[in-house]
């Protein structure tokens, strides 16, 4: 099967993205980044048949609430943008918990608590060492650690099996939903990092170049599994 046009726009517009982080070109940002969300839109789109009306209005909506926080996020060290952003993205967690909820995942304890005490960890953190954005963040991370529990949900990929505890993944496609999601923390954590921890501009550069690589791979295998 080759390539479909909304894939080719989504990898550009991601590399793009990611190209003008790294060299922070503002420009090349404003002209890319706000390509990515509505080139999955757009494999929504074309994946309806695979999902109902209601999922698919969901997910849309998701979208369009991306597209905005990643216009504000364009712009990471300015702390209103940074705040409007994770508003928006909010709004987005919130559309993919829904989907999520509706195709019968619920959380469960091995996915629950390493995130809540990521949530935990990283709310004091920022409470400690940048109050200004702390409620917002905190908040954000509240509804992105729901998103991302109800994604580990091993009903998502019939097939998977319990050994001896732990569960083996399948091949099922809907396993992207999993690692969507896991990557989806992970690539907000950095952002915290990022924001707390790296000093040298050339570090700020770099990191902020993997937060975008691993956003937009994490868009991707959730928009995918939630569509298969």
């Amino acid at each position: 099967m080759g390539m479909k046009f909304e894939h080719a726009v989504f990898l550009g517009a991601t590399a793009a993205t990611v190209v003008g982080a790294v060299t922070e070109n503002e420009r090349l940002q404003l002209v890319a980044k706000p390509l990515i969300a509505p080139a999955l839109a757009a494999r929504v789109l074309r994946r309806r048949g695979n999902v109902d009306a209601v999922d698919t209005g969901l997910l849309l909506g998701s979208l369009a609430a991306a597209t905005v926080g990643d216009v504000f996020m364009i712009d990471p060290d300015d702390d209103t943008r940074l705040m409007n952003g994770a508003r928006s993205f909010a709004v987005m967690q919130l559309g993919y918990s829904a989907v999520l909820a509706r195709r019968g995942a619920r959380p469960t304890v091995p996915a629950l608590v390493p995130r809540l005490l990521g949530w935990i960890g990283a709310s004091g953190l920022l409470r400690a060492r940048a109050r200004r954005v702390a409620p917002t963040l905190t908040g954000y991370g509240a509804v992105l650690g729901t998103t991302s529990t109800l994604s580990a949900d091993p009903a998502l990929a019939p097939g998977a099996r319990v050994v001896a505890g732990t569960v083996v993944p399948n091949t099922d496609p809907r396993s992207r939903i999993g690692l969507g999601g896991l990557l989806f923390t992970g690539s907000d954590a950095l952002i915290v990092v990022r924001r707390l921890f790296v000093r040298s501009q050339a570090g700020r550069r770099l990191v902020e170049g993997v937060v975008l690589a691993s956003y937009a791979a994490a868009q991707a295998l959730l928009v995918e599994g939630m569509t298969e």
